[in-house]
C-alpha cells in the first residue's frame, strides 16, 4: 500500500460460509479514505455478512480484510478503535435520557465524567436534540431515535463509520437532515460504508456503489458508470395526442423500423440519440407538422441498474447472518 494513502477498507478474497451456504464468496473491495461507499443487494445477498466481517463481528473463513491497514482478525482491537457501527435500531437504554445515554457511551470509551458530558452536549447540539436532551428515550419519535443512534456511534469520532439503513422509517424532512449529516461527516474526513434499501439514497450520497448478489461483488462503480453500463439514456418527446401516430412514423424513419419506441398519453420515449442529431429529428418532426411540446433526456435510473444486474426490483437490506 506504499505510494498512496492507505485505504479505509481493503478486502481480498473475503469469504464466509454457514454450513453448505456460501454467504460471501471471494469479495475484493477497496474503499478510499474520506469517501462514501454504498452497498446494495437483494435479500440474502451477503451484504450484512460482509460488513460484519469488516467490523470484526464475524470471522472470515478465507481471504483478508483490513481497516486503515489493520488486519480485522489479527489486529481486531486496533480496528475496533477506528470504527463506529450504527444498526437499524438504537442500542441505548429506553428509561434514560438522551444525554445520559450519550454520556454512558463516553464513559465506556474511557472518557472522564466531565469529558463524557461535554461530548454528549456537543452531539445533542450537532443532531438538533438539545431541547430533548433531558427526555427519556421512550418518549422519542422514530426520527429522533435514529439521530440519537447515529450520535452514539460518533462519541469517539471514528474515522470509519458503518451505517446500516440509517434513514429507515424516517419522514422526508428528517431523512434529508440525516443525509446532510452524512455529507458533513465526510467533509470532515470520515469514511462511510452505507447499506440502504433506498436507491435514491445511494444515488444521492455515494461516491461509489457496489452491488452484491449471491455472495459475490457483481458491480462496482459510480452511479453514472453503473447507469451507463446497462444501456443508453431515453429521449422523451411530448406531442399533442393527434400528432402521436405521425410522430412515431417520423421517429422510425429517422432511427429505423427496429428502434424501440414506446408511446402513450401524448409522450414518445425513444433511445437517446447523439446530441448533434437531435436538431435533425426535431426538424423532421416539424416538417411533418408535429408540434413538439417538450423534450427531455433521462439516464437509466438506479432502480433499472439494480434490476438489470440482480433481477430484483429493489434491494432488501435485512438478511440472516
Amino acid at each position: 500500500m506504499s505510494g498512496g494513502p492507505v485505504p479505509a477498507i481493503e478486502t481480498t478474497g473475503l469469504s464466509k460460509s454457514f454450513g453448505a451456504f456460501r454467504a460471501v464468496d471471494g469479495i475484493d473491495l477497496t474503499v478510499p479514505s474520506g469517501s462514501v461507499c454504498a452497498v446494495l443487494g437483494p435479500n440474502g445477498a451477503g451484504k450484512t455478512t460482509m460488513v460484519r466481517m469488516i467490523a470484526t463481528l464475524t470471522r472470515p473463513d478465507a481471504g483478508r480484510a483490513a481497516v486503515f491497514g489493520y488486519d480485522v482478525v489479527r489486529e481486531a482491537t486496533a480496528v475496533r478503535s477506528l470504527i463506529g457501527l450504527t444498526g437499524q435500531y438504537a442500542s441505548v437504554d429506553e428509561e434514560l435520557t438522551a444525554r445520559e445515554n450519550l454520556a454512558i457511551f463516553g464513559r465506556l470509551l474511557g472518557r472522564s465524567g466531565r469529558e463524557a458530558q461535554h461530548r454528549a452536549d456537543e452531539l445533542l447540539d450537532e443532531f438538533g436534540l438539545t431541547e430533548a436532551g433531558n427526555r427519556a428515550l421512550k418518549h422519542f419519535s422514530g426520527g429522533m431515535r435514529r439521530r440519537l443512534d447515529l450520535a452514539a456511534s460518533l462519541v469517539a469520532r471514528p474515522p470509519l463509520l458503518f451505517l446500516d439503513e440509517p434513514t429507515t422509517g424516517l419522514d422526508p424532512r428528517t431523512r434529508a437532515q440525516m443525509w446532510q449529516t452524512v455529507r458533513d461527516l465526510v467533509r470532515e474526513g470520515t469514511t462511510v460504508l452505507l447499506t440502504t434499501q433506498y436507491l435514491d439514497e445511494a444515488d444521492e450520497l455515494a461516491d461509489r456503489i457496489v452491488v452484491i448478489d449471491h455472495g459475490r461483488l457483481v458491480a462496482d462503480g459510480t452511479a453514472d458508470e453503473l447507469k451507463a453500463g446497462i444501456g443508453t439514456a431515453t429521449l422523451t418527446l411530448r406531442v399533442p395526442d393527434p400528432d402521436l401516430t405521425v410522430a412515431i412514423g417520423v421517429v422510425h424513419r429517422f432511427l429505423g423500423d427496429t428502434a424501440a419506441v414506446s408511446a402513450g398519453e401524448g409522450r414518445l420515449a425513444v433511445p437517446a440519440i447523439d446530441n448533434a442529431r437531435l436538431p435533425e429529428l426535431l426538424i423532421a418532426l416539424r416538417d411533418s407538422d408535429v408540434e413538439v411540446l417538450e423534450v427531455a433526456l433521462a439516464k437509466p435510473s438506479l432502480d433499472e441498474v439494480f434490476f438489470a444486474i440482480t433481477g430484483s426490483r429493489r434491494p432488501a437490506v435485512a438478511e440472516p447472518v
